[in-house]
């Protein structure tokens, strides 16, 4: 853990586990704080994340990104088994929860905060004494369930309508709420901007009332793992740079798409991917 009292403000602060991903190529880092994190981290953002991970889990991908990682027995660790019927998701451990009272001061300024569980592992509502201008939310940690054996289902978020009111955007994917629309409806009303991922088909953004569809480019996908990270943290600093959801919402769609057509962490958008998203949404 680095010495608090040296931290450097940061620009965009996120906080949740990473994941120890099993594959059958071995373990891989994984997690919204490690997409994202990477992510803002390409788009030019100071970055700062706050997590927490076993010590079987390396985080040496992320030694150029000040981080906070509590010491914990285990890391959280999923497994996906996919089957010809569809990805079929395992939680084989859980990292110690995350206690939003502890981010160091310096970093409770963060102009962008985001909120980024995967196992329920951190509070839905920042407490007295952040300011941040934007506070982002991908809720997917929090409308999770698994049984005994670590089988993992959607659930509902119960008591949703808190952390909504505070946050001043939203991203999940339509696998998040299995599909149900009418949940979506329901969240969409109590959201100032709500962006639904539905992976190749690009996503849905709710805002003032309004809906549109921002469809994805055709590309040969090779492994999806984390877009919905990557999409999230474009679209959070798109809209915090510009005030313009449907233009955040279109610049992380296509950043989101090239991110696909590789394999795990080496699907962080590059610098020529970003100019080319740049320049199309402002074409």
């Amino acid at each position: 853990m680095p010495d608090l009292a040296l931290l450097e403000p940061v620009d965009y602060l996120v906080v949740g586990h990473v994941a120890h991903d099993l594959t059958p190529e071995g373990p891989r880092l994984g997690g919204t704080v490690t997409y994202s994190a990477l992510t803002a981290r390409a788009l030019g953002y100071r970055v700062g994340i706050v997590t927490a991970a076993g010590p079987e889990t390396s985080l040496e991908l992320l030694n150029d990104i000040p981080h906070i990682s509590i010491e914990s027995p285990r890391s959280t660790t999923y497994e996906n088994i996919y089957t010809e019927h569809g990805r079929i998701q395992y939680l084989r451990a859980q990292a110690i929860r995350l206690n939003l009272n502890k981010v160091p001061d310096v970093w409770r300024r963060a102009s962008i905060i985001h909120l980024g569980p995967i196992a329920g592992e951190v509070d839905s509502v920042l407490p007295a004494g952040f300011s941040p201008a934007l506070i982002g939310l991908t809720p997917q940690g929090w409308m999770r369930q698994w049984d005994s054996e670590g089988r993992v289902s959607p659930k509902r978020w119960k008591d949703y309508e808190p952390a909504l009111k505070q946050a001043g955007a939203v991203v999940l994917s339509r696998e998040d709420v299995g599909g149900d629309d009418e949940i979506i409806e329901h969240m969409a009303g109590h959201t100032r901007v709500l962006a639904v991922t539905e992976a190749d088909a690009g996503c849905i953004l709710y805002w003032h009332g309004d809906r549109r569809r921002f469809r994805a480019p055709k590309v040969q996908e090779v492994d999806a793992t984390g877009a919905g990270d990557i999409f999230a943290a474009a679209f959070f600093t798109r809209l915090f740079s510009t005030r313009d959801p449907w233009e955040a919402a279109r610049f992380a769609t296509l950043i989101a798409s090239h991110s696909v057509t590789r394999i795990g962490l080496e699907g962080i958008p590059t610098p020529q991917e970003i100019e080319a998203s740049m320049m199309e949404v402002l074409q």
